[in-house]
């Protein structure tokens, strides 16, 4: 099983939903972004820092942080697409 290494992580993000206006909460699908991922988002997209940097801000290594990136804007573009609700964890 691999180590799980504990990443270094702003803000506050508890209890976070987005979704699709005029849309029930009940009737959509949701898709869940986890702080690392919202974090990586955060510092590659709203302050744009280059990957290596933003991977040394978190404590992880550059491979791990564009892992990271790649799922977290790949769920958002799914949830953007298909009117899915984002809920941050």
């Amino acid at each position: 099983m691999p180590k799980r290494r504990r990443r270094r992580i702003r803000g506050n993000f508890n209890n976070i939903c987005f979704k699709p206006c005029g849309m029930p909460t009940h009737s959509l699908e949701t898709i869940t972004l986890t702080k690392d991922e919202l974090e990586a988002i955060r510092l590659a997209d709203l302050e744009g820092l280059y990957q290596e940097d933003a991977a040394n801000k978190m404590e992880v290594s550059r491979p791990t942080f564009g892992r990271i990136l790649n799922a977290a804007r790949a769920k958002i573009a799914d949830a953007i697409i298909n009117g899915k609700s984002i809920e941050l964890i």
